[in-house]
């Protein structure tokens, strides 16, 4: 005999090996059991940092995500997180305590309708079949792309129970290749052909067959925000489409006659708000998907990446053409060569994230919260491959998610020095995991974009009142040190100095004093567009 927590922390460990979470009263007997099952668990300092870790564990290493909650006030901190990891299909089952059998009490409320409303479903498990109720939660998210919530009534986490025997893991079928004729004939006769890459390809490995079809038909590549690095230092790569892309980069995308979109969904983001492509370009999708996500596409080839453009290689004959451009104008990258300060004399953030990415370890994990900052990282920095650059909280337009993403990815990625991207606002949000993140992290940066103001909000109701909008100094890195960090208040490109000194042990904590006066470019096409 054994527990029912026990056994579906045992079904779990079949399939993972990191636990994110708070511990409570309803998830104390399935934490208790983690590590009899050969789990670890990693303790967050609030329930939304739980989720949010887990989500991040995934983005950067691609295994399930697997997170806990207690019930009631425990569950409903976690639905923003859960909110985000839905709309960012990320894969994962969250282990919550749920109500008695026997009764609701006063301060339950009805979490499987919760978890509905944001996009999860809920699997509750029994007593007679906990391992097959955690597997079917476990092949749910698998397949669904999303997260699951695998509920624990309260009254029988700790009940003994017989074991039932080994659920196998599950084993998602290979989607089927589609019919790949017209579209190969496409690619074979354009002249100008482009290849987008998502996060798609990356989760199933498809750079390889991509970065082979873009050599035989002479095609440029790029990326979304998501698959940044998918494509390495390839000479022909344009780096990322959409509002953190260069105009230069952008310009020569929209000269495509055919583009070839590979596992990503083209939001208005990517598509600069539907002015990336040539209005006559054609446009080819491969997606999971059974309906295109954009009305510009013409083919929709419903498959995996990598299998069907492995079908269009064998289609297209073997050999090379030369690029249809050769070389690409202004670079890949942004870069800024003016005045390292502002008017106002606080730095301008253009010229701190281009002396970052010269100084920050090139062997990084970047975590990026959302805030009006979002861009200068993605838009500056060199990141080497898709599972190093972790954005939180684009999907769901949420702040306030970085430390806790930024512990998944330093957990996932030990031996990175992982380098999370906040806003004085996002930032004094998640405080309650800064601590997680130092305790947590082998090498880490925090670097704070601090305007002392929400700079989105201030920037796009500027005919507004202000005084909502502004946030009081705060010094980031005595907070740090209160933590055990090290750190340093940057107020000009000489005080990143210390990061030639720093041995890149333990975190350091960089709170760089940026000005409110300069516009990201992203947000400018936002307003645009919005206007």
């Amino acid at each position: 005999m054994t527990s029912v927590s026990f056994l579906v922390a045992q079904q779990l460990a079949a399939c993972a090996s990191e636990v994110f979470g708070v511990m409570g009263n309803g998830n104390a007997y399935f934490i208790d059991a983690l590590s009899r099952a050969g789990m670890r668990f990693t303790a967050l300092r609030h329930e939304a940092g739980g989720v949010a870790a887990a989500d991040g564990y995934f983005r950067a290493s691609g295994h399930l995500a697997i997170a806990t909650t207690t019930y009631g006030p425990g569950f409903t901190n976690a639905l923003t997180p859960l909110a985000e990891a839905v709309r960012a299909s990320t894969p994962m089952v969250l282990v919550v305590g749920s109500a008695p059998l026997v009764g609701a009490r006063t301060w339950d409320v009805d979490q499987t309708a919760l978890a509905t409303a944001v996009g999860a479903p809920t699997v509750q498990v029994t007593v007679g079949t906990p391992m097959r109720d955690t597997a079917r939660a476990v092949e749910l998210a698998l397949t669904r792309r999303a997260p699951v919530v695998l509920a624990i009534p309260y009254d029988i986490a700790s009940v003994e129970t017989r074991p039932e025997p080994p659920v196998r893991a599950v084993q998602l079928p290979s989607p089927p290749v589609p019919d790949v004729d017209g579209a190969a004939r496409i690619l074979a006769d354009a002249r100008r052909v482009l290849i987008l890459a998502g996060r798609g390809a990356w989760l199933d490995h498809a750079e390889e067959p991509l970065a082979e079809l873009a050599e035989r038909l002479g095609a440029v590549t790029a990326t979304t925000a998501l698959a940044a690095g998918l494509f390495g230092h390839s000479s022909t790569d344009l780096g990322i489409a959409g509002g953190f892309g260069t105009d230069d980069a952008a310009a020569v995308m929209h000269a495509a006659d055919v583009v070839l979109v590979a596992g990503a969904s083209l939001t208005q983001f990517t598509t600069r708000f539907d002015t990336l492509f040539a209005p006559d370009a054609h446009i080819l999708q491969i997606d999971l998907a059974e309906r295109s996500t954009h009305p510009q596409v013409d083919v929709l080839l419903t498959g995996s990446v990598r299998a069907t453009t492995r079908a269009l290689l064998s289609r297209i004959p073997a050999g090379s053409r030369p690029c249809w451009i050769s070389d690409i104008p202004g670079g890949r990258f942004a870069e800024f060569n003016g005045d390292s300060l502002a008017p106002d004399g606080r730095l301008d953030p253009r010229a701190l994230a281009t002396a970052l990415d010269a100084a920050l370890p090139a062997n990084r994990t970047v975590v990026q919260d959302g805030g009006h900052f979002i861009g200068w990282a993605p838009g500056y920095w060199h990141i080497p491959s898709p599972d190093r650059l972790i954005m939180v909280g684009t999907a769901f337009q949420s702040i306030g998610l970085g430390f806790p993403s930024a512990v998944g990815a330093a957990i996932a990625l030990p031996d990175t020095t992982t380098v999370l991207c906040t806003g004085d606002g996002g930032g004094l949000m998640a405080l309650s995991d800064f601590e997680t993140f130092i305790r947590t992290a082998r090498s880490g940066v925090v670097v704070v974009f601090n305007d002392a103001a929400y700079g989105a909000e201030l920037h796009q109701y500027e005919h507004l009142d202000h005084a909502a909008m502004l946030i009081p100094e705060t010094n980031f890195c005595l907070l740090g040190r209160a933590l055990g960090a090290v750190g340093t208040v940057v107020e000009c490109l000489d005080d990143l100095s210390v990061l030639s000194s720093w041995d890149r042990r333990g975190v350091l904590v960089l709170d760089c004093r940026i000005s409110r006066s300069i516009v990201a470019p992203f947000l400018e096409e936002w307003m645009h567009a919005a206007r």
